[in-house]
């Protein structure tokens, strides 16, 4: 193709995802000029990098795998290794906030698990995802809010089938926790259960 063409597809193809490529940043990043700037910086990456790829039917996973893998290496420090073995250590406890809601005594709340999250406010459930580690984040990110497949996912981060699905298990025990900490912590559980757990 000559470089005008080249022009032209990339100009097409990066107008036609931009929105959810600032989506997906502004996902990831939790703030409007992080995510800017993130989005530039992998456009500017995709530009340099587009005589590489041989599919250009690619393109959508390509650039989101290049905006997944700059958000990680722009964020990650050798300290984020410790804080991440830490919270995959965490989830090994085997907390579901689903599995607690289903217990009997709450059986009498008609459908639990949409009650409690229609009442968790969209601050405090972006709040829960902010404090993941950036890996875990990330593959939240790809799967549960834009929709990828978990090959989709894995193919964007460049890691195998098996890390997806562990890293997104964790992700999940994780943001189970902490939902079901701010809900009870804002008195959103029925009272029963917070008698019980305060004796617990």
């Amino acid at each position: 193709m000559t470089l005008s063409s080249d022009r032209a597809f990339f100009s097409a193809e990066i107008e036609r995802l931009a929105g959810r490529l600032y989506g997906t940043a502004l996902r990831l990043t939790h703030n409007p000029a992080d995510a800017e700037d993130l989005v530039a910086e992998t456009v500017t990456k995709a530009w340099a990098a587009l005589p590489k790829l041989a599919d250009r039917n690619c393109f959508e996973k390509w650039a989101f795998r290049i905006l997944a893998n700059t958000y990680i290496s722009n964020r990650r420090r050798p300290c984020e290794v410790t804080a991440a073995t830490a919270a995959e250590e965490d989830a090994q406890g085997q907390f579901s906030l689903f599995d607690r809601l289903h217990q009997p005594f709450l059986l009498w709340w008609g459908n639990p698990e949409q009650e409690l999250l229609n009442k968790l406010l969209r601050e405090d459930i972006e709040r829960a995802l902010a404090a993941l580690p950036d890996d875990y984040r990330t593959v939240v990110v790809l799967v549960e809010m834009q929709g990828q497949s978990y090959a989709e996912a894995a193919e964007i981060l460049s890691v195998p089938l098996g890390t997806v699905r562990s890293r997104l298990s964790r992700a999940r025990s994780l943001l189970q926790r902490a939902l079901w900490e701010h809900a009870r912590a804002a008195g959103l559980l029925p009272h029963a259960h917070r008698r019980e757990h305060v004796r617990d």
